[in-house]
């Protein structure tokens, strides 16, 4: 890469950093103009365009970034996040377990407690993002955690929670899924799957749910007060909001 591109390049990073997308753009896409073949400018570009609501072209920007890197982690949470959001949900499933698989691969070299930590890290700036209400940025980090750490029931739960305030059922069912195989005691992802389950018209799918919930602990008033709640309720009539 030459000197003048180096510095377009730089530029670009700046912008985006500081949140200036328009500019950010701007000085990326002078860079591809160059021939340069750079997985987090197609990647920065994704982001750009997926904020803009241009789905399409993001997710153009991230298959790009992912055919210069297949092991580019962030990119692939991305393009998941996009194919989502385009109603492609069997896809974004698959991209983001192999995502989780890359994950798994690249720290094998990171002891289970350096991991651990990391991921309880980008768990409390999750919640500083949600603190401020900035909640795709905090979904972001919590997928960086699971990333790390897929056997921690708990930042599973805060995902799907996530997942489920955003109005993405499914990601959350999803989570919450993964949660209970690898913690099936797990209560709290249990009584969650529920309202998931109920939310998404499956009834019968919420009651075993919450009965499953009180089979291990017996005095969830969580679970208690749902399953009263699904004895009044028509199977017909649609979720409380």
């Amino acid at each position: 890469m030459d000197e003048p591109t180096r510095q377009l390049l730089t530029l670009g990073r700046e912008h985006y950093q500081r949140g200036e997308l328009e500019k950010a753009e701007h000085y990326l896409k002078q860079v591809l103009e160059r021939s340069v073949s750079a997985a987090d400018v197609f990647n920065m570009l994704g982001i750009i365009y997926h904020d803009r609501g241009s789905l399409d072209e993001a997710q153009a920007a991230f298959e790009e970034a992912l055919a210069i890197n297949p092991a580019y982690t962030e990119a692939a949470l991305n393009l998941a996040v996009t194919y989502n959001d385009l109603g492609r949900y069997d896809e974004a499933k698959h991209v983001y377990r192999g995502a989780l698989a890359q994950g798994e691969r690249c720290a094998g070299g990171v002891t289970p407690f350096v991991k651990g930590k990391i991921a309880n890290l980008h768990a409390e700036v999750a919640q500083a993002y949600i603190d401020a209400g900035l909640l795709s940025e905090a979904m972001h980090e919590l997928r960086k955690a699971v990333l790390l750490c897929p056997h921690f029931a708990d930042l599973r739960l805060k995902l799907a929670n996530l997942y489920k305030e955003t109005g993405d059922l499914e990601a959350a069912a999803y989570e919450l899924d993964e949660a209970l195989k690898v913690k099936p005691l797990f209560v709290p992802a249990q009584v969650a799957l529920g309202v998931v389950r109920f939310s998404l018209g499956d009834v019968p799918g919420a009651v075993k749910c919450w009965r499953r919930a009180l089979e291990i602990d017996p005095q969830n008033r969580s679970a208690q007060m749902y399953l009263r709640m699904s004895k009044m309720q028509p199977v017909s009539m649609p979720p409380p909001s």
